[in-house]
Protein backbone atom coordinates (compact mmCIF):
# COMPACT_ATOMS: atom_id res chain seq x y z
CA UNK A 1 0.00 0.00 0.00
CA UNK A 2 1.21 3.47 -0.82
CA UNK A 3 -0.15 6.96 -0.43
CA UNK A 4 -0.30 8.55 -3.88
CA UNK A 5 -0.40 12.19 -4.99
CA UNK A 6 -3.91 13.45 -5.75
CA UNK A 7 -4.47 15.13 -9.11
CA UNK A 8 -5.60 18.75 -8.84
CA UNK A 9 -8.37 20.49 -10.80
CA UNK A 10 -7.14 21.30 -14.29
CA UNK A 11 -5.49 17.91 -14.82
CA UNK A 12 -7.03 16.42 -18.00
CA UNK A 13 -7.48 12.95 -16.44
CA UNK A 14 -10.19 14.45 -14.20
CA UNK A 15 -12.26 15.31 -17.31
CA UNK A 16 -11.98 11.95 -19.09
CA UNK A 17 -14.59 9.22 -18.79
CA UNK A 18 -12.95 6.30 -16.96
CA UNK A 19 -12.85 2.84 -18.51
CA UNK A 20 -14.77 -0.09 -17.00
CA UNK A 21 -12.72 -2.60 -15.03
CA UNK A 22 -12.58 -5.92 -16.87
CA UNK A 23 -9.82 -7.71 -14.95
CA UNK A 24 -10.11 -8.35 -11.21
CA UNK A 25 -6.54 -9.16 -10.31
CA UNK A 26 -3.78 -8.33 -7.83
CA UNK A 27 -3.09 -5.04 -9.62
CA UNK A 28 -6.71 -3.95 -9.08
CA UNK A 29 -6.55 -4.92 -5.40
CA UNK A 30 -3.37 -2.82 -5.06
CA UNK A 31 -5.20 0.12 -6.65
CA UNK A 32 -8.08 -0.25 -4.16
CA UNK A 33 -5.57 -0.31 -1.27
CA UNK A 34 -3.73 2.75 -2.62
CA UNK A 35 -7.02 4.62 -3.06
CA UNK A 36 -8.10 3.74 0.47
CA UNK A 37 -4.78 4.70 2.08
CA UNK A 38 -4.59 7.97 0.13
CA UNK A 39 -8.23 8.85 0.96
CA UNK A 40 -7.77 8.17 4.67
CA UNK A 41 -4.48 10.09 4.77
CA UNK A 42 -5.92 13.17 3.01
CA UNK A 43 -8.43 12.80 4.86
CA UNK A 44 -11.47 12.57 2.62
CA UNK A 45 -14.88 10.93 2.42
CA UNK A 46 -14.15 9.41 -0.98
CA UNK A 47 -11.55 9.11 -3.73
CA UNK A 48 -11.89 7.97 -7.33
CA UNK A 49 -9.16 6.32 -9.42
CA UNK A 50 -8.97 9.26 -11.89
CA UNK A 51 -7.92 11.44 -8.96
CA UNK A 52 -4.76 9.31 -8.82
CA UNK A 53 -4.34 9.57 -12.60
CA UNK A 54 -5.80 6.12 -13.30
CA UNK A 55 -8.71 6.09 -15.72
CA UNK A 56 -10.63 3.13 -14.31
CA UNK A 57 -14.15 3.00 -12.83
CA UNK A 58 -13.13 2.46 -9.20
CA UNK A 59 -13.68 4.53 -6.08
CA UNK A 60 -13.34 4.21 -2.33
CA UNK A 61 -15.38 5.83 0.43
CA UNK A 62 -15.17 6.42 4.18
CA UNK A 63 -18.44 7.68 5.65
CA UNK A 64 -19.71 7.38 9.23
CA UNK A 65 -16.84 5.05 10.15
CA UNK A 66 -17.50 2.66 7.25
CA UNK A 67 -14.79 2.22 4.62
CA UNK A 68 -15.54 0.53 1.33
CA UNK A 69 -15.06 0.57 -2.41
CA UNK A 70 -17.11 0.09 -5.55
CA UNK A 71 -16.05 -0.93 -9.04
CA UNK A 72 -18.07 -0.23 -12.21
CA UNK A 73 -20.90 1.45 -10.25
CA UNK A 74 -24.44 1.78 -11.56
CA UNK A 75 -26.65 4.15 -9.54
CA UNK A 76 -30.38 4.38 -8.86
CA UNK A 77 -31.26 7.72 -7.28
CA UNK A 78 -34.16 8.73 -5.07
CA UNK A 79 -36.57 11.45 -6.18
CA UNK A 80 -36.01 13.24 -2.87
CA UNK A 81 -33.21 15.82 -2.99
CA UNK A 82 -30.70 17.25 -0.56
CA UNK A 83 -28.68 20.45 -0.75
CA UNK A 84 -25.56 20.78 1.33
CA UNK A 85 -21.85 21.53 1.46
CA UNK A 86 -19.57 19.51 -0.78
CA UNK A 87 -15.83 19.60 -1.31
CA UNK A 88 -13.29 17.63 -3.29
CA UNK A 89 -9.73 16.49 -2.67
CA UNK A 90 -8.93 17.70 -6.21
CA UNK A 91 -10.09 21.22 -5.25
CA UNK A 92 -8.34 21.56 -1.87
CA UNK A 93 -10.00 23.83 0.67
CA UNK A 94 -13.08 24.69 -1.41
CA UNK A 95 -16.66 23.83 -0.38
CA UNK A 96 -19.93 24.83 -2.01
CA UNK A 97 -23.55 23.82 -1.46
CA UNK A 98 -24.45 21.25 -4.11
CA UNK A 99 -27.76 19.57 -4.94
CA UNK A 100 -27.78 15.80 -4.96
CA UNK A 101 -30.29 12.99 -4.61
CA UNK A 102 -31.04 12.23 -0.95
CA UNK A 103 -30.73 8.47 -1.40
CA UNK A 104 -28.86 6.08 -3.65
CA UNK A 105 -28.69 2.38 -4.42
CA UNK A 106 -25.33 1.64 -6.02
CA UNK A 107 -24.63 -1.69 -7.67
CA UNK A 108 -21.19 -2.78 -8.80
CA UNK A 109 -18.41 -5.13 -7.80
CA UNK A 110 -15.81 -5.53 -5.10
CA UNK A 111 -12.09 -5.98 -5.77
CA UNK A 112 -12.57 -9.72 -6.35
CA UNK A 113 -15.36 -9.29 -8.93
CA UNK A 114 -18.18 -10.24 -6.56
CA UNK A 115 -21.44 -8.27 -6.99
CA UNK A 116 -21.99 -5.59 -4.34
CA UNK A 117 -24.91 -3.31 -3.51
CA UNK A 118 -24.42 -0.21 -1.38
CA UNK A 119 -27.49 1.72 -0.17
CA UNK A 120 -27.25 5.06 1.53
CA UNK A 121 -28.78 8.41 2.26
CA UNK A 122 -27.47 11.86 3.12
CA UNK A 123 -23.63 11.91 3.27
CA UNK A 124 -23.12 8.39 1.92
CA UNK A 125 -25.49 9.11 -0.99
CA UNK A 126 -23.69 12.41 -1.66
CA UNK A 127 -20.29 10.70 -1.58
CA UNK A 128 -21.29 7.88 -3.94
CA UNK A 129 -22.79 10.35 -6.43
CA UNK A 130 -19.71 12.61 -6.18
CA UNK A 131 -17.26 9.76 -6.78
CA UNK A 132 -19.33 8.27 -9.62
CA UNK A 133 -19.32 11.73 -11.24
CA UNK A 134 -15.50 11.61 -11.15
CA UNK A 135 -15.66 8.38 -13.15
CA UNK A 136 -17.66 10.26 -15.80
CA UNK A 137 -15.27 13.25 -15.94
CA UNK A 138 -17.66 15.44 -13.93
CA UNK A 139 -16.49 17.57 -11.02
CA UNK A 140 -18.96 18.78 -8.39
CA UNK A 141 -18.63 22.43 -9.45
CA UNK A 142 -20.21 21.39 -12.78
CA UNK A 143 -23.44 20.84 -10.82
CA UNK A 144 -23.53 24.32 -9.26
CA UNK A 145 -25.93 27.04 -10.36
CA UNK A 146 -24.46 29.79 -12.53
CA UNK A 147 -23.69 32.29 -9.75
CA UNK A 148 -22.20 29.72 -7.39
CA UNK A 149 -20.13 28.26 -10.25
CA UNK A 150 -18.76 31.75 -10.97
CA UNK A 151 -17.83 32.11 -7.28
CA UNK A 152 -16.16 28.67 -7.40
CA UNK A 153 -14.11 29.61 -10.46
CA UNK A 154 -13.03 32.83 -8.76
CA UNK A 155 -11.98 30.84 -5.66
CA UNK A 156 -10.05 28.39 -7.87
CA UNK A 157 -8.17 31.22 -9.60
CA UNK A 158 -7.30 32.72 -6.19
CA UNK A 159 -6.20 29.40 -4.64
CA UNK A 160 -2.47 28.72 -4.24
CA UNK A 161 -2.83 25.63 -6.40
CA UNK A 162 -4.98 27.39 -9.02
CA UNK A 163 -2.24 29.18 -10.96
CA UNK A 164 -2.23 26.82 -13.95
CA UNK A 165 -3.96 27.33 -17.30
CA UNK A 166 -7.64 28.28 -17.28
CA UNK A 167 -9.57 25.15 -16.29
CA UNK A 168 -12.39 23.67 -18.32
CA UNK A 169 -15.80 23.82 -16.67
CA UNK A 170 -18.62 21.72 -18.06
CA UNK A 171 -22.27 21.35 -17.25
CA UNK A 172 -23.00 17.81 -16.17
CA UNK A 173 -24.96 15.88 -18.81
CA UNK A 174 -26.22 13.53 -16.09
CA UNK A 175 -29.41 14.17 -14.21
CA UNK A 176 -29.28 13.92 -10.45
CA UNK A 177 -32.65 12.79 -9.21
CA UNK A 178 -35.48 14.98 -10.50
CA UNK A 179 -33.46 17.98 -11.58
CA UNK A 180 -31.47 18.03 -14.77
CA UNK A 181 -28.35 19.90 -15.75
CA UNK A 182 -28.26 23.48 -14.54
CA UNK A 183 -28.27 25.93 -17.40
Amino acid sequence: MAIQPIRIFGDPVLRAKAQPVTTFDKELRTLVKDLTETMLDAPGAGLAAPQLGISLRVFTYHVDGVTGHLINPDLSLSDEEQDGPEGCLSLPGLRFDTKRAFGVVARGFNEYGDPVTVEGTQLLARCIQHETDHLDGIIFIDRLDRETRKAAMRAIREAEWGDGPAPEVRISPHSTSTFGPIR
